[in-house]
């Protein structure tokens, strides 16, 4: 499953929601429409129903709202005790500002790090997702990603975020599912995670992003982002551990210094909304734990 752990190691995920402005270049006559009615079309073209008014509409004709990130990074030089840290980066950082909301600044932010500093991406369906979305909207956009899109000729002569089989990006859903998508093999991030005893989605879902967006509740957002980009580390984290890479105590080290960082940061006005996760891991914790008595 797991094979290798690079010295960085990002946990991320992305949110999105239906882009108007991408009506408006793909259909005529649009010019003096309103943003609704230029959503309305993208959903009509999305193949909107009665019964489903506002249907997922493609990653080409999204728009890129939040990238959130759980960084691990490993500095081998020092002592081992201070050799692993962790960081929590969310994009925009201050979503109540306009500015930092533009689509250009978040993906370009992201893609201009990772194609610098060529991590090992980790995230939940990110192949057909995460990924995609990012190439697609900086196709779209005119976002110059040399470092993030480079294909190397042969998988060991570099990092291929696109290659089935490099280790720099991981699919935790891929290989949880084990590459199938059927019925009895279909895993979600909240299933997944939960089943482990690690947050999943609670008090808000991915379908509601939208919502929240056309009521301008930017933050919520960047920190339900925030919970997945966590949730997907933590989830990161305990298949390396089955998989070989961390003894059990090494793993209960690395969770440790996760729940640390994030009680720090629950301190801190903020990021206080971590003391909602916090509050979630140890009631599935406590469940956990119960059922071993029996």
């Amino acid at each position: 499953m797991i094979r290798t752990i690079g010295d960085l190691v990002i946990a991320f995920d992305c949110e999105w929601i239906p882009d108007a402005q991408s009506a408006r270049l793909l259909f005529p006559d649009t010019a003096a429409l309103s943003e609704e009615a230029l959503l309305q079309k993208l959903w009509e073209a999305n193949g909107a129903t009665p019964e489903n008014p506002q249907p997922f509409v493609r990653l080409m004709q999204s728009r890129v709202v939040s990238i959130a990130m759980m960084i691990r990074e490993r500095k081998p030089h020092l002592p081992k005790e201070q050799q692993v840290s962790v960081k929590l980066v969310c994009l925009p950082k201050t979503p109540e500002v306009e500015e930092s909301r533009d689509e250009r600044k978040i993906v370009g932010g992201f893609l201009a790090a990772t194609g610098s500093k060529q991590p090992q991406l980790v995230g939940f369906n990110s192949r057909n997702s995460d990924l995609r979305i990012l190439v697609q909207r900086a196709l779209a956009l005119g976002i110059p990603a040399k470092g993030f899109l480079n294909r190397p000729a042969k998988p060991w002569e570099g990092v291929d975020y696109f290659g089935r089989d490099c280790d720099a990006s991981v699919d935790l859903m891929d290989l949880i599912a084990g590459g199938y998508s059927g019925r009895n093999a279909a895993v979600s991030l909240h299933e997944a995670a939960t089943l482990c005893g690690i947050p999943g989605k609670f008090g808000t879902h991915g379908d509601q992003v939208f919502e929240m967006w056309q009521q301008g509740r930017y933050r919520e957002i960047v920190e339900y982002n925030c919970y997945d980009a966590i949730t997907t580390y933590l989830l990161w984290l305990r298949l390396a551990w089955i998989s070989g890479r961390f003894s059990e105590e090494e793993y209960e080290q690395e969770q440790e210094l996760v729940r640390d960082y994030l009680m720090g940061l629950c301190e801190q006005p903020e990021t206080a909304f971590l003391e909602a996760y916090i509050t979630e891991w140890d009631r599935l914790l406590a469940i956990k734990e119960s059922s071993h008595r029996f």
